[in-house]
């Protein structure tokens, strides 16, 4: 692969429409070439819960979301729901011209060697999980498992999720600090059998190291492992003007139409879906 990547570090948290709304800019941007494959960093300001692209929103417990102060948005990429809270999350876009094989389970397993590689540089022995499982009927992604998860023996991470434009991917996951496992259970509407087995099949950092590490250890590993696992190097930068009006006009169709916003919206800037 090689070459220089961006690198854009969000300093301060972002609502869930904003990020949203921006992973997806930053998607349509490279896949028209203005850009270079970006990684992005990223955290949020109030928990939020992301709705995978076809979702059903029936699955979450919108009324207690509405009520404890968790924000909803869907997400441009498929899977199912997932609970941003305390965690370091992460973007990245480039195109089969950057070297990403085409595919979804190619380029996942190309793609996570990054993850594997800040996994293990924070001092977790992470790995592609290699099987599935899961509850089919759950809208948690976390008791859920594909080949994009990256585990600790039989205990799951972390997930990510794609989307394709084109020759482009955008694919996104979080890298979870600690995980409030009785919010989860409310807003998924787990049962105590569902319950259990979260506790039994997930991990967390803090889980892993027996304490939380600071979001900067997270990010610097995320960045390295990125550089390390995909033979890069990520240069610090920041959104274009035009990435930013992209943002802001898709930010403003998921304001007015909940959580469907990010379905094929167009605008004036150049900025599309579909």
């Amino acid at each position: 692969m090689g070459g220089a990547w961006r690198l854009i570090v969000e300093e301060s948290p972002r609502t869930g429409s904003w990020n949203m709304a921006v992973d997806r800019a930053l998607q349509l941007a490279r896949a028209d070439g203005s850009v270079s494959p970006t990684v992005r960093i990223y955290s949020w300001i109030r928990p939020t819960v992301s709705l995978g692209r076809f979702q059903d929103a029936a699955g979450v417990d919108l009324d207690f979301c509405a009520g404890h102060g968790v924000d909803v948005v869907r997400r441009a990429t498929g899977g199912r729901g997932v609970l941003h809270d305390d965690e370091v999350t992460y973007s990245l876009v480039a195109s089969v011209d950057d070297g990403v094989p085409r595919g979804v389970a190619a380029s996942y397993r190309h793609l996570c060697a990054g993850l594997a590689e800040a996994y293990r540089l924070l001092g977790v022995p992470a790995e592609l999980t290699r099987r599935t499982r899961g509850d089919g009927a759950s809208a948690a992604c976390y008791l859920h498992a594909t080949p994009a998860d990256l585990s600790v023996g039989a205990r799951k991470l972390s997930g990510s999720a794609q989307v394709w434009e084109g020759t482009t991917v955008l694919q996104h996951g979080s890298f979870t600090i600690t995980r409030d496992l009785a919010a989860e259970s409310a807003i998924f509407r787990l049962d105590d059998q569902a319950r259990h087995s979260m506790a039994d099949t997930t991990s967390t950092l803090a889980d892993q190291l027996g304490n939380a590490p600071e979001r900067q250890t997270v990010s610097a590993a995320i960045v390295e492992g990125f550089e390390r696992g995909l033979g890069i190097t990520l240069v610090q930068g920041e959104l274009t003007a035009e990435e930013t009006e992209c943002a802001r006009n898709l930010e403003t169709a998921v304001l007015e139409r909940g959580i469907e916003g990010l379905e094929r919206v167009r605008s004036t800037s150049g900025c599309s879906e579909g």
